[in-house]
């Protein structure tokens, strides 16, 4: 017997598991049993597609066995699944493989309340048991191998992993339970009802397993002789589930909490889904596909190594749970099943990615979870939970998907210069809102929403009464708002990098302002140097000194920057071009000063000025600070 120590990660889940003070502890037979549903869909797929296992298993069929004793305090869950061997059972059970697992490691704050919570958001799987058992042994034997192995665990540092004998393929799982919890688990209603509640449409038959001690019935005339009654111990083995595919049911036929329940046992989350979607497509490609929405975002929605949450079945036979183009990545979010009447059962995952049949599947599904939310949108409370889970990865979709670019962009909502505070707008508003002669949707983007409502360059915008798009996650925001384009005709329009709009000055005035200021840009971009691409008066500003603005090419290049610094490549920023107000003290008294030092100083504090109002880093705040000081000091 070797002895194995858990992961890190599975030490700080178990220590959690045993020491929790979640209430719902009854999901550890929601959980194994899925996992055993799991299971036999594998060995179910491959008995149909591996040459191999296709006489030894001829005559398999996939069932859970549940059996209960009261005296021992133990729970026994049987599959007659795929199995695992060591490797298998080191991988699934001894570490964390799944980057969900890890994003609710690090999400452990150390607060036993605060964690119970993140388990039902997570779905802890496997370590569940751990809730209820003092000691866990789980025997299994691969389809197809010879070899079984017994793993064994009090849920502590360590597990013990040796070779056994198991006659057929498929996983024993023994539960000796603590004291506290035997009365309540090694118990046939409550088994009963645990079942009937997550577990009752699990597509293949669950059977229940226990003794009962059954009394004789005597007839009338034993009665009078005072014969006393017999009573035996009689084994029951009963069906507990219905053995059906909800998905397979009539949407007439299926309850609210039917479909609640059934997303719960194949997502492992705790909370109803946000949003459920039945469809059965009938014509040139047969299909039924059942997608939820969860309330809250999957754990792992930002990791590159996600689990996908939709399962392929073709013809009620399981196909693939880890297949990533089932639906597009910017709606990873989905979760549910995809059961096609016309693929292959031997459908490979390279055919996958290339079949007709699968681009219509998928194409058709886009359609319909897109106009599921923006049905969803019409409800503005429920809708405000979705956009707050989901408007990043919706704008992912608008820079990914060209087909269905403008539904997208109608679902995401932003921020404005007029939206109340705590609230957002959508393009549709944004439009209607508008002056006709308008045509664009201004935007500014950046890290820090205050920094953005506050920046010089929206004085302009706010003078002519034009609202303004606050776009406060630059992570994404400057990849791909530049790559929409334009939503029905109304080109997006980065203010940092276009024209003012409208003021009242003629050509003529326009000329003469340049002219008058023409020495002291001159100077003020020799000062500058290679800190500024230019230096030019502005007519944007009313209230601020300066401002810092990009050319059409230098935010292609910001754009191609961020892109490569999201890759871990360094980029250097572009030169910014300074713009200065004509109209201003500043400005106005700078022009024509003698005192070079002076002008030198306060060249550089304009351009710091406006680095800093639009939340950009400065080159060296020491020498801003002296520059600052020795103004100061001139001025008093």
């Amino acid at each position: 017997m070797a002895k194995h120590q858990f992961q890190t990660e599975v030490g700080q889940l178990l220590h959690l598991m045993t020491h929790s003070l979640y209430s719902n502890k009854e999901i550890f037979i929601r959980e194994l049993v899925s996992n055993a549903s799991d299971a036999i869909d594998k060995l179910n797929y491959l008995k149909l597609t591996d040459d191999k296992l296709k006489e030894q298993y001829a005559d398999w069929s996939g069932e859970i066995n549940i059996s209960f004793d009261e005296a021992d305090k133990s729970l026994t869950i049987i599959d007659n699944g795929i199995g695992m061997n060591e490797e298998d059972l080191i991988a699934s059970i001894g570490t964390i493989a799944k980057s969900g697992t890890k994003s609710f490691v690090e999400a452990l704050t150390g607060d036993a309340k605060k964690d119970s919570n993140l388990i039902g958001q997570f779905g802890v799987g496997f370590y569940s048991v751990f809730m209820v058992a003092s000691k866990v042994d789980v025997i299994s034997k691969k389809a197809g191998e010879e070899t079984a192995y017994k793993w064994s665990s009090d849920g502590t540092g360590e597990f013990d992993l040796s070779p056994c004998t198991k006659e057929s393929s498929g996983t024993v799982i023994y539960i000796k339970l603590k004291d506290e919890e035997a009365e309540e688990f090694a118990s046939k209603a409550r088994i009963e009802n645990i079942i009937g509640k997550y577990s009752n449409h699990i597509a293949y038959p669950i059977f229940l397993n226990y003794s009962e001690e059954v009394e004789e019935e005597l007839s009338e005339e034993d009665k009078k002789a005072g014969k006393e009654a017999k009573k035996t111990t009689e084994k029951r083995h009963e069906k507990i589930n219905e053995a059906t595919a909800l998905w397979m049911q009539p949407k007439s036929k299926v309850k609210e909490e039917e479909y609640n329940d059934f997303y719960k046992s194949i997502s492992h989350d705790s909370q109803d889904p946000l949003v459920t979607i039945h469809t059965k497509a009938e014509g040139v490609n047969e299909y039924t596909t059942l997608f939820y929405i969860p309330k809250t975002a999957p754990m792992d929605m930002y990791r590159a190594d996600y689990q996908p949450g939709v399962k392929l079945y073709v013809k009620r036979v399981f196909i693939t749970d880890d297949e990533k183009e089932l639906l597009p990545t910017y709606l990873r979010f989905v979760r549910g099943i995809i059961d096609s009447e016309d693929l292959p059962l031997n459908v490979s995952r390279e055919i996958l990615q290339e079949n007709r049949i699968l681009a219509n599947i998928k194409q058709s599904s886009v359609k319909k979870i897109l106009s599921e939310i923006k049905k969803l949108s019409k409800d503005e409370e429920k809708y405000a939970e979705f956009i707050e889970q989901y408007n990043r990865p919706l704008k992912e979709g608008a820079y990914q998907d060209f087909t269905n670019k403008d539904k997208i962009l109608e679902l995401i909502r932003f921020k404005s210069t007029k939206a109340e505070a705590g609230k957002m707008t959508s393009l549709e508003a944004y439009k209607e809102a508008a002056d006709s002669e308008q045509k664009a949707i201004f935007y500014i983007v950046g890290e820090n929403e205050k920094v953005l409502r506050n920046s010089p360059l929206l004085e302009a915008y706010k003078k002519n009464d034009i609202e303004v798009l606050i776009l406060d996650d630059k992570e994404i925001d400057e990849i791909v708002t530049p790559m929409y384009g334009a939503y029905k005709e109304w080109e997006f329009k980065d203010i940092t990098a276009c024209e003012a709009p409208k003021v009242e000055q003629s050509e003529e005035e326009k000329k003469e302002v340049e002219e008058k200021f023409e020495d002291i840009t001159k100077k003020i971009k020799d000062i500058l140097g290679e800190s500024v691409s230019d230096v030019r008066v502005t007519n944007r500003l009313s209230e601020s000194p300066s401002c810092v603005v990009k050319d059409a090419g230098d935010a292609q290049m910001a754009q191609m920057a961020q892109m490569m610094r999201a890759m871990g490549q360094e980029m250097p920023e572009a030169a910014p071009i300074l713009e200065i107000n004509p109209d201003h003290e500043i400005v106005t008294k700078l022009n024509g000063l003698s005192d070079e030092a002076l002008v030198s100083d306060v060249s550089w504090v304009l351009l710091d000025q406006a680095k800093l109002s639009e939340g950009m880093d400065i080159t060296d705040a020491v020498a801003f600070a002296q520059r600052l000081s020795r103004i100061t000091a001139k001025a008093l």
